[in-house]
């Protein structure tokens, strides 16, 4: 019940802004597909949900939340309203796996560590509005904006662990996926350069997915649930085609 009251709370959101982005438009109302390439930075430790997953496994694995920046791809699509507001809708894809190591045990007789892959997915969906202060017809065209996003995503952790017993070392593949709805702010430069454009952005999402309970991830003292942190930066090179 709980799932299915999150899926469509995530669909309404979207859904507000997409019908706006696609309510009729003057016949002059120019258009853009943009194409992007840049990376991830997920959101620092320091910055991360206090249940999130990756902040519990740091107390008995070896590894850095920065060791997820990865490369990302994304186009989108923008409907100029007027000479100063563009709307959009916009997809991406984001994958990196990181490897990690227990803190305190290793293989016994031959001192390997003990070794496990972290992986997150994120297939982001993006509704935004965006504000050019300085109009579309000129040198530069930069802009700011913010919307809604709505984030597939999965992560897994893969490899060897150490059962509770301390002793024990399992070999495991624990899964979770869903989506999870947030926030979305954008700024970057555009330059025109006849019906095509280039151009650099940043977008910072904020979002948190829940695990499943089934698959003994990580959870902070006192809670049952684990939760995944999808909050972080993307910084992109684009490419546009106006038409």
């Amino acid at each position: 019940m709980r799932r299915a009251m999150k899926t469509a709370l995530h669909a309404c959101a979207l859904s507000l802004v997409v019908t706006a982005v696609m309510r009729p438009m003057p016949a002059a109302a120019q258009q853009t597909i943009t194409f992007s390439i840049g990376g991830f930075s997920p959101r620092a430790e320091d910055a991360r949900n206090g249940q999130d997953v990756l902040v519990q496994d740091r107390s008995f694995l070896l590894f850095n939340v920065s060791d997820l920046n990865g490369a990302t791809i994304g186009g989108e699509w923008l409907i100029g309203l007027g000479n100063n507001f563009d709307a959009g809708l916009g997809i991406g894809f984001y994958q990196h796996t990181a490897l990690a190591a227990d803190r305190f045990n290793e293989f016994e007789g031959t001192g390997d560590p003990i070794l496990a892959d972290l992986k997150l997915r994120v297939v982001p969906f993006n509704a935004t509005f965006r504000w050019l202060p300085l109009g579309r017809h000129g040198a530069i065209e930069p802009y700011v904006g913010g919307g809604v996003g709505v984030f597939g995503w999965r992560y897994s952790e893969t490899g060897d662990f150490v059962a509770d017993d301390n002793v024990t070392i399992i070999h495991g593949n624990f899964v979770g996926s869903g989506s999870a709805s947030g926030p979305v702010v954008v700024g970057g430069l555009r330059v025109p350069l006849g019906s095509w454009s280039i151009g650099g952005e940043l977008k910072y999402q904020s979002a948190v997915g829940e695990l499943p309970s089934n698959q003994g991830f990580a959870t902070a003292p006192g809670s049952s649930v684990a939760k995944i942190d999808l909050g972080g930066l993307t910084y992109s090179f684009t490419f546009g085609v106006r038409f």
